[in-house]
């Protein structure tokens, strides 16, 4: 693709005029020749990517003021003015909302200069993870936006931004943040390369980024965090980590990460650590439970009845006493429909998606258990699974929890609990091999990382985390001084 784009113009592309000539087939591209003036003069830009006002406002005033084009850059008040060296640079810019000016008598000599038309919505609120309490802010469709709301927060000239431009056809601007004197330089390496080596035509959001740069593509887990947060992203930067921001996606990329990660949210450092641990432990058991209680309800019907209690048995059996269907049927019955409605609720209209959501639940679940197609318990408990799997704070996780308890179904099945065992223990060896840029995924379980665990399944005090993740390599090891973590000082000392 590269090759093909850098011999586009290579046989009928000579000159500067063969490339403005060439653009003319575009119905946007503006070419005016100016003969009236004192000094005529060329302007060209394409009038989809040109803010007209700046031309008409703040370029063409001068224009006539000047004879070459050299002191254009002296008389134009625009900050961004380039002089034209070859003909790549000419459509490059051109394509990034840049104006050709030159004159009539001085063709060899022209400018390029900054009008882009700047369209963006405004600054609204986190829509997937949103906060109760802290910052309302969210990542835009902007770079500079991003970028600016990020520097606000890490207001030190430590902090780096690399801009690295990806996408033969797209474009796209990718900025590499990190914190120097923080962030170990083999992880910015890593990332720095992955990016740069980056093959692809088109890259229309951050997602397409983040699978490229996934160690392992065929992992159902996601191996990069992405959030819409700019206070999160500046919190994991102080770490010691690196982000990575795509032109016109409002997310950004987190590299690299872990599995607890992705099961801890930025609300939790918002509230006292008892309350922040507890919510975290409850989100670890729900998506424990929502993986695992149907495939031990399916487990314990076909092969270990002698493991349910006589009371709860005795429900099941009533339950299930003109229920035609075996537990494997039953229960894929029940998680497929409600995967429809959930998939149903969210490619809907807001409003319409919700209303579809609770009335298609109530209505279809009613009335296969009135049928006698599923028993009334194994509703409730696929209804309690479908519930705790909303518990995990970033939505892709959230999609690999729902694809993962298929396979635990069908294991269960065939072999009862030791399926499931089986199941969990190919899940685990997957899990322990994957990486996320070279590092351990499963950190701080494999390879135990006794120090990270403070913020892990639990979060200490801020009192105790004064040590940066182990498993980063970090350049300065301590966030503050560990001694002075508890002291407390009043005025009177």
């Amino acid at each position: 693709m590269k090759k093909w784009l850098s011999n586009l113009f290579k046989d009928e592309v000579k000159t500067t005029d063969d490339v403005l000539n060439n653009l003319k087939k575009s119905s946007d591209f503006v070419f005016y020749t100016n003969e009236k003036s004192k000094n005529p003069y060329i302007i060209a830009y394409f009038s989809t990517l040109v803010d007209t006002n700046v031309i008409h406002q703040d370029m063409l005033p001068y224009v006539t003021e000047a004879d070459k084009a050299e002191h254009l850059r002296t008389i134009i008040p625009i900050e961004d003015i380039t002089e034209l060296k070859d003909i790549n640079q000419l459509k490059d810019h051109l394509m990034q909302g840049f104006v050709y000016l030159s004159y009539v008598n001085e063709r060899e000599e022209a400018v390029l200069i900054q009008a882009q038309k700047d369209e963006k919505r405004n600054i609204g609120s986190p829509e997937v993870e949103f906060s109760v309490i802290g910052p309302k802010e969210a990542f835009i469709e902007s770079l500079d936006t991003n970028i600016h709301l990020i520097r606000k927060r890490l207001p030190v000239p430590e902090l780096r931004i690399e801009q690295i431009v990806i996408g033969s056809l797209s474009r796209s601007k990718v900025a590499v943040i990190y914190i120097e004197g923080i962030a170990d330089e083999e992880n910015v390496n890593t990332v720095r390369q992955r990016v740069e080596d980056l093959d692809f035509d088109m890259i229309a959001d951050s997602a397409f980024v983040a699978q490229m740069l996934s160690d392992n593509e065929n992992s159902p887990f996601p191996q990069v965090l992405d959030t819409e947060r700019p206070d999160r992203v500046a919190a994991t930067l102080a770490e010691g980590k690196i982000a990575i921001i795509v032109e016109d996606s409002p997310h950004a990329l987190i590299a690299p990460t872990t599995l607890v990660e992705f099961f801890s949210s930025f609300e939790d450092y918002l509230f006292n650590w008892y309350v922040g641990s507890f919510v975290r432990v409850l989100r670890l058991f729900a998506v424990a439970f929502s993986v695992l209680i149907t495939p031990i309800y399916v487990a314990a019907l076909t092969y270990h009845y002698e493991l349910i209690p006589k009371d709860l048995l005795a429900t099941l059996i009533t339950s299930r006493r003109e229920i035609p269907l075996p537990p494997i049927l039953e229960a894929l019955f029940l998680e497929l429909t409600i995967e429809l409605l959930r998939e149903a609720g969210a490619r809907l209209p807001t409003k319409v998606g919700q209303t579809i959501g609770i009335v298609g639940g109530i209505v279809i679940g009613t009335a296969s258990v009135e049928a006698g197609l599923t028993s009334n318990v194994l509703l409730i408990m696929v209804a309690l699974a479908a519930l705790a799997s909303f518990t995990t704070p970033v939505y892709k996780m959230g999609n690999t929890i729902r694809l993962i308890r298929f396979p635990f179904l069908l294991f269960a099945h065939l072999w009862g609990l030791i399926g499931i065992v089986f199941c969990f223990c190919i899940l685990i060896a997957h899990l322990i091999h994957l990486r996320s840029f070279g590092r351990p995924f499963l950190e701080p379980i494999y390879p135990p990382r006794v120090k990270d665990l403070k913020d892990a399944f639990i979060r200490l005090p801020f009192a105790k985390l004064a040590e940066r993740p182990v498993s980063l390599r970090v350049k300065d090891k301590f966030r503050f001084d560990p001694k002075e973590g508890k002291a407390k000082r009043d005025i009177d000392e």
